[in-house]
């Protein structure tokens, strides 16, 4: 994305979304590029159709090879259609790089629950977190042949206590030019309280952005896209909802795909991916970007 610049929303706003003075410029991004080749041809087809403009890639997913960064490597071919992430992954079902990772079972990272109860219970060491969030960069810059652009979190992560000093750090210290994805939402206070999860992001990254400020780590404006996978309200109603009062260089976050057995060994999201992937493929989707004053750029 170019250099922005700060926009007005008209005092034209109403619940069907009535189009603003000026575009707001968003970073609409799938996560979990290299979890399965389905999810990655669905991501991959999105970006070529001008669906999608940035993704990020988990580069310790057990089938994730070169080939796979070479799909999107050729998408950036004659003009710039996606900015490419390192969609740092520190939760099992998915394994460590570095041999020296201590927070772990046998085989693999902690799950979720359990990475949350070490995070906040300050029992990581993070200079060990710190190896392996570098190890990710690196297998990133082996496999694509330069750095990311940006950073985030599978599980978001990286906005945990340590863990976040540890990315913070090591973002600093490997991809200076990177920036690193916040979930804070651009929501009124009394509206907030309908999405647990969305509050629960809010507050980590009330506390993230004062520490990426302090290491001097480039974020993003303001975050939308969570919402309740097993609920049963369609796709399609729930996105116009991320995009009210979303500032300039905000993420959208999604997770459109394909579903495949491999998907469905490594990831309880699977369903939800085929109904977001038709929502962005369809024609509403960039009407719905117009009405609302936003361009993918």
């Amino acid at each position: 994305m170019a250099e922005n610049r700060q926009v007005t929303v008209s005092a034209g706003d109403d619940s069907t979304g009535a189009v603003r003075s000026q575009q707001r410029r968003i970073w609409l991004c799938a996560d979990d590029y290299g979890i399965s080749t389905s999810v990655n041809t669905a991501i991959c087809d999105l970006v070529m159709r001008g669906r999608l403009n940035a993704t990020s890639v988990m580069v310790v997913a057990p089938s994730f090879q070169r080939s796979e960064a070479l799909r999107l490597v050729m998408l950036n071919v004659g003009t710039d259609r996606v900015a490419i992430g390192l969609h740092l992954t520190l939760t099992a079902p998915f394994r460590p790089l570095s041999a020296k990772y201590e927070a772990r079972y046998p085989d693999a990272f902690l799950p979720l629950k359990q990475t949350m109860v070490a995070a906040f219970r300050r029992r990581f060491d993070v200079d060990t977190v710190a190896a392996e969030i570098a190890m990710q960069i690196k297998v990133f810059l082996a496999a694509f042949g330069r750095l990311p652009d940006f950073v985030d979190g599978h599980q978001h992560v990286h906005l945990l206590p340590q863990i976040r000093d540890a990315v913070l750090r090591v973002v600093r210290q490997l991809a200076p030019n990177a920036w690193v994805r916040q979930c804070g939402r651009a929501v009124p206070l009394l509206k907030r309280f309908g999405d647990r999860k969305g509050l629960f992001l809010d507050l980590l990254s009330s506390s993230f952005r004062a520490r990426a400020a302090e290491y001097g780590v480039a974020t993003n404006s303001a975050f939308a896209g969570t919402y309740d996978f097993r609920g049963r309200t369609p796709f399609a109603k729930r996105f116009p909802r991320f995009l009210k009062r979303l500032p300039d260089r905000s993420v959208v976050m999604c997770h459109p795909g394909f579903v495949d057995s491999e998907l469905k060994q490594l990831d309880p999201l699977t369903s939800p991916r085929e109904q977001e992937y038709a929502f962005f493929v369809g024609e509403s989707f960039p009407r719905l970007l117009h009405s609302y004053g936003v361009a993918l750029a």
